[in-house]
């Protein structure tokens, strides 16, 4: 039994049981491939896949409880690593960090900034995507931490963390007649004109939905992005009226746009923090988590991961 073997199953149930993504994954043949597997099989005297022909097609019930044991197996492996470089005191390295556009744009560049200044070693690799992009590269091993508001308390592979609490606003361009309003801003006012906010799965976009659904008032939502900065240009550009995220206007107001306060008629969003179950953290990972949550301690961090249980 070696590593390769391992990796090759793992890899095989990643990539859908294709042998030819496994083979690009792990940078090797197809055939090569097929005989990490067959060899595997051979030497723990059972089948892992299901197959018709040489295409594997499934896990076997078998196959399910081994794969289990081998993602073990290779998270205890990169543990081990991390604990070496940890432990003979390397402070270089990478962190990954997988986020959506609005975090990395607009609540990541502080965070990033000062822990440059204490870890200048340690090069940051920002990945940006959809939350269950993101979950799952956490999940792979290919991001070290996750962070969004969408999604991440929902896997059962990842330890999540709350962070901060932030809420919708809404933004016009100078003129506008939602600016004029006697009384505070409705679900009713909002609906009467087109509307500009994120795509499905986005920065709260779940709760602009069901407000409006609870409601009973349908919207015309005419333009949607994963990037706040992309709405608010055409919301300036006359095209409807932006609902964003509230950390979009506080720190970057786009020329020619105001913000008409929405607090009051979505539910508030929790973006939260997400690191591999069972993951070994290096120092410097547990020192960013602490920067973008200063309400946790290590301890909180330690326990969760010990205990499986997320905040």
């Amino acid at each position: 039994m070696n590593f390769q073997q391992l990796r090759s199953i793992r890899e095989a149930a990643r990539c859908g049981f294709n042998l030819t993504e496994v083979a690009n994954v792990l940078f090797t043949s197809q055939p090569g491939v097929s005989r990490q597997i067959r060899e595997l099989e051979e030497e723990l005297g059972v089948d892992i896949f299901e197959r018709n022909g040489k295409r594997l097609t499934g896990l076997t019930e078998p196959g399910k409880g081994i794969l289990h044991i081998v993602e073990r197996l290779l998270l205890e492996s990169e543990n081990l690593r991390q604990a070496s470089r940890e432990y003979a005191g390397e402070q270089s390295g990478t962190l990954s960090v997988a986020t959506t556009h609005t975090q990395a744009r607009y609540v990541l560049p502080q965070v990033v900034q000062s822990f440059r200044a204490a870890f200048p070693e340690v090069r940051i690799a920002l990945q940006q995507s959809a939350p269950e992009h993101i979950a799952e590269w956490v999940m792979s091993g290919k991001a070290d931490v996750g962070i969004a508001t969408e999604g991440l308390s929902q896997f059962r592979d990842l330890v999540s963390f709350p962070c901060y609490t932030w809420s919708h606003v809404v933004v016009v361009p100078q003129g506008h007649p939602l600016l004029s309003l006697k009384a505070p801003l409705s679900l009713q006012d909002l609906a009467r004109y087109p509307l500009i906010t994120y795509d499905v799965g986005f920065t709260g976009r779940g709760h602009i939905d069901a407000a409006f659904k609870a409601a009973g008032i349908t919207t015309d939502i005419v333009l949607t992005a994963m990037d706040s900065d992309v709405i608010q240009q055409y919301v300036a550009l006359g095209l409807g009226v932006g609902i964003v995220a509230s950390m979009a206007i506080e720190q970057g107001k786009h020329h020619g746009l105001h913000a008409v306060e929405a607090a009051h008629l979505f539910a508030p969003n929790i973006t939260r923090l997400a690191v591999r179950r069972g993951a070994y953290l290096r120092a410097y990972t547990y020192d960013f988590i602490l920067r973008f949550a200063p309400e946790l301690t290590r301890a909180d961090i330690v326990n969760a991961l010990n205990d499986g249980v997320g905040h």
